[in-house]
């Protein structure tokens, strides 16, 4: 019998895989940058993943997988009946992958751009207090949670006596050296683990100098604002969006244009239309409130967008651990080689908001820059939490509460889809959830919208209308900004199965 062989499109002699690690990981990682920097060019076809894993001497599991993760995340097609091939991106990739020209790395990190950016303050807000009673937060919700609260995980399953045991352990002996003032850009060993739980889980490569801690995302996302833009700068924003994002930026003077989201998340052809635009907040993950994912194709479009307009990134990965169908998709800034991609990462959505505990992974031209602006506001985060958090991390409890986090999401997503009202006018049925902590359901018309939600308040189901995300002077006609988002993992299955029962009787 003669030896088969096979057709690859590329040499598989190049790629180089470290037996003591993640084999599927770095198959993916490695077909991921040659698909990048045009080595696999669109339209080419792969091998089956039984003929590269024979070739590569990998179990077809670890190539499954590979495959798996490059089609969630848009490099890789399938047809049916004739196999994988790889997307074709034109010239979105080619834009993206210049730098490899310059000789550049290929790794899919963070880049260290030159420090040439002017990020000098300015000073005479006089509109300050007037922009302020303008864009604010509402005040929060003191009552404890109850479905279908957005925004919040589920606290009943958070480890509090593993949490209390390490919290007592810290001030039982105190290190004295930390009882002063600390770091601005956060304690040392949590920033360690951080960047090391990112390339780990997340594919962001970066290092603890790059990450700064913050009091939560919103805190980010301040920092970001008050850095990054002039008065009168444009700043494009997802529409619907975060609110509270669209006020922060406001308040720093800046002009807030909404930008379109469809099925692919931002409309990013649309930035074209606005030329003064400085800076672009996404949740690309799972976007906020409609619960898309943001196509490669957009993510590279963006990409290139930050390029050319020499502006800024923002991306908040608000609830990205929560993807119910394979690993977490790679964020946005993994694919940043200009240093444009600012990535705002909190806790609050896998331990509790309360915690007040997130983070910024900087490009390193602008980490300075951050501590000082941070060291002027608030000195320093609060120093126990960090270095309780980085105890709660390097003894494996964060990554085993995350797997049980994610476990109770999905089962509370299947209760609320499984017994979700069906036949009560002008309600779209219940859209399948793969990531995050909440879903949108679609209403006919904005009347429609407000009744629902007024008689679910009415029986004590919290439900928000879409409506309330959406920018004052929006162009889109009322009705096509009606629906319900609703957030299903902040209380167990069984008082979610309650409440529906209530639902069907009042909407019905």
């Amino acid at each position: 019998m003669s030896e088969r062989t096979y057709a690859l499109p590329f040499d598989p002699a190049g790629i180089v895989l470290d037996r003591r690690r993640g084999l599927s990981q770095q198959l993916y990682q490695a077909l991921r940058a040659r698909v990048l920097d045009g080595r696999l060019e669109g339209g080419a076809r792969l091998p089956a993943t039984r003929d590269l894993a024979a070739v590569l001497a990998l179990s077809r599991n670890s190539v499954v997988r590979a495959y798996d993760q490059l089609y969630a995340e848009g490099f890789i097609e399938s047809r049916v009946g004739d196999g994988t091939y790889v997307s074709r991106l034109g010239k979105l990739s080619t834009q993206l992958s210049t730098g490899l020209s310059r000789g550049l790395s290929t790794d899919l990190s963070t880049f260290e751009a030159p420090d040439t950016e002017d990020l000098s303050s300015f000073a005479g807000r006089s509109e300050l207090l007037l922009r302020l009673e303008k864009h604010h937060l509402p005040p929060p919700k003191g009552d404890a949670p109850r479905a279908f609260r957005v925004g919040l995980p589920a606290f009943d399953l958070f480890p509090f006596e593993v949490w209390a045991k390490l919290q007592a352990g810290f001030w039982r002996n105190p290190d004295p050296a930390q009882l002063g003032y600390g770091d601005p850009a956060g304690e040392l060993p949590l920033r360690e683990l951080i960047a090391t739980y990112l390339r780990r889980s997340r594919g962001l490569s970066c290092s603890a100098e790059q990450i700064v801690i913050t009091s939560g995302a919103q805190q980010a996302i301040s920092l970001c604002a008050q850095l990054l833009l002039q008065p009168g700068d444009g700043v494009a924003v997802e529409n619907p969006g975060y609110r509270a994002a669209g006020h922060a930026f406001a308040l720093a003077g800046a002009r807030v244009r909404g930008v379109p989201v469809d099925e692919e998340g931002m409309d990013c052809a649309r930035l074209a239309e606005l030329p003064d635009c400085r800076l672009a907040y996404v949740t690309p993950a799972h976007q906020y409130p409609t619960g898309v994912t943001m196509s490669l194709a957009r993510r590279l479009a963006l990409l290139a967008w930050a390029e050319r307009q020499d502006g800024w990134v923002v991306e908040d990965d608000y609830d990205g651990e929560y993807r119910y169908s394979g690993a977490p998709l790679a964020p946005l800034a993994a694919l940043d080689r200009q240093g444009r991609v600012l990535y705002v990462g909190t806790f609050g959505k896998i331990a509790f908001p309360a915690l007040r505990l997130g983070y910024l992974v900087l490009p390193r031209r602008l980490v300075r820059a951050f501590s000082q602006a941070k060291a002027l506001a608030v000195r320093h985060s609060e120093v126990g939490t960090q270095c309780v958090m980085a105890q709660f991390m390097a003894q494996g409890h964060f990554q085993r509460h995350i797997r049980r986090m994610r476990r109770a999401a999905l089962a509370r997503r299947n209760v609320l889809k499984a017994g979700w009202p069906v036949e009560v006018p002008g309600l779209g049925a219940m859209p399948d959830v793969a990531a995050g902590l909440h879903v949108k359901v679609a209403v006919d018309n904005l009347a429609r919208e407000q009744e629902l939600v007024a008689r679910a308040e009415a029986v004590g189901v919290e439900v928000t209308p879409l409506s309330s995300y959406w920018l004052e002077d929006s162009a889109e006609p009322a009705d096509t900004r009606a629906g319900l988002v609703l957030g299903f993992a902040a209380v167990p299955e069984g008082e979610i199965a309650q409440v529906l029962m209530r639902l069907r009787k009042t909407w019905r």
